[in-house]
């Protein structure tokens, strides 16, 4: 419903390689932790966005989107929908190319928002359910 297959398959093959992964924390029992290391067998750079700043999968931590000092391509979202619109704005104030929200995560009138900016978007799917249907997809 938020997104058809080909713009999921636009997002993980030509949007590039830089993943912002915003509540990506330090703890492998989360979802976040263990979808960032599949993002990263997958060839993606990820960066942690987390207030703690920690270095996760060997990637240095930032606390928010605005304190990467380099272009993010796309912003995987694994904070609740309270929260998920405007992480969304500063994906989009940030440059970023695309925003995929999570599983669980909703809010229409951010797809809206980001739509409307020119971004794509992914909302309630999770990118390493994805990237292994690519293939079936071909």
């Amino acid at each position: 419903m938020y997104a058809d297959d080909e713009t999921v398959r636009r997002i993980l093959l030509d949007t590039g390689d830089t993943w912002a992964v915003v509540g990506l924390s330090d703890n492998p029992s989360r979802a976040a932790y263990g979808v960032a290391g599949v993002l990263q067998r997958f060839g993606k750079k990820i960066v942690p966005v987390h207030p703690k700043a920690v270095t996760v999968h060997g990637e240095r931590g930032y606390a928010s989107l605005a304190d990467i000092p380099f272009p993010v391509d796309v912003v995987d979202v694994f904070v609740n929908s309270d929260l998920a619109g405007g992480v969304a704005d500063e994906a989009v104030a940030v440059g970023a190319k695309a925003v995929w929200f999570q599983l669980g995560v909703i809010d229409e009138a951010a797809y809206e928002r980001t739509r409307a900016a020119g971004l794509e978007m992914v909302m309630d799917r999770c990118p390493a359910i994805e990237i292994p249907r690519l293939d079936d997809r071909a």
